[in-house]
């Protein structure tokens, strides 16, 4: 059967998260199902992920078939990597930034609010929210600043030259991997920070006194995680590893 790219890949245990989810975006959802990481363990094997799941390898695959040969409901998604990664890199930055800088924002009002009401009955979980939270945020907030001043800038500079032109390679060899790796590890270091969120608050399961705040804040920290590995994804599986390979192309 033909991939969401025209292409036509077979699920095997060997095959990388990363080529599953480039080829069939629409089983990123059935990944998330099976609590498999496809935004920073896209190197791994389906099988290697499996086990890091503890999901048996039969179970792995009979849900990605199943999710590969249903008919996905409404119109389909956007095949990133299919597009110019320099347009990959502005819708990057005008959509899943802008969502982060806002919910980040709000979200630390939330949290407050909540505290303040919340503290006395809910203080343990509250603090260690406000904990985890703040130093995700300290991180996102530079991290998408050197995004966008720095790495979506190099990108674009290396797709500027037609093919077999270095005119627009006027970044050092090697840099724009140094910056990769570097965003790469940071990206694992939210993805921590987002599974100790979810599992500090019980799956965002709400107390039965929660207020409305209390229930707008557990509807917005979950948000922001769906967003966040949207994001990472469009970044560690297909615009980071396209870029490097037009940089190597380029140095040749």
């Amino acid at each position: 059967m033909k991939t969401d790219t025209g292409d036509v890949c077979r699920i095997t245990p060997e095959l990388s998260v990363r080529e599953l989810v480039v080829h069939y975006p629409r089983l990123r959802a059935v990944l998330e199902e099976l609590g498999i990481d496809y935004c920073c363990g896209g190197q791994h094997t389906l099988l290697e992920a499996a086990h890091h799941a503890k999901r048996p390898w039969p179970e792995v695959f009979a849900a990605l078939e199943n999710g590969r040969t249903r008919a996905a409901p409404g119109p389909a998604a956007r095949n990133w990597s299919l597009e110019p990664l320099d347009k990959l890199a502005d819708h990057i930055q005008a959509v899943h930034h802008r969502f982060t800088r806002e919910q980040l924002q709000r979200l630390d009002g939330l949290l407050k609010k909540v505290f303040r009401a919340h503290h006395s009955s809910h203080g343990v979980m509250l603090t260690g929210l406000r904990q985890v939270f703040g130093c995700l945020s300290e991180e996102l907030l530079p991290h998408l600043d050197q995004e966008e001043q720095v790495l979506f800038p190099a990108v674009k500079k290396i797709f500027a030259p037609p093919p077999g032109s270095t005119a627009g390679l006027d970044i050092p060899l090697g840099m724009l991997e140094q910056l990769i790796q570097q965003m790469m590890l940071e990206h694992e270091s939210a993805g921590r920070a987002l599974s100790e969120l979810r599992r500090m608050s019980n799956n965002y399961l709400l107390p039965p006194d929660a207020c409305p705040t209390f229930a707008a804040l557990f509807e917005a920290l979950p948000a922001l995680e769906a967003d966040l590995h949207e994001h990472i994804h469009l970044e560690n599986n297909i615009l980071f590893p396209g870029g490097l390979e037009r940089e190597a192309a380029l140095a040749r």
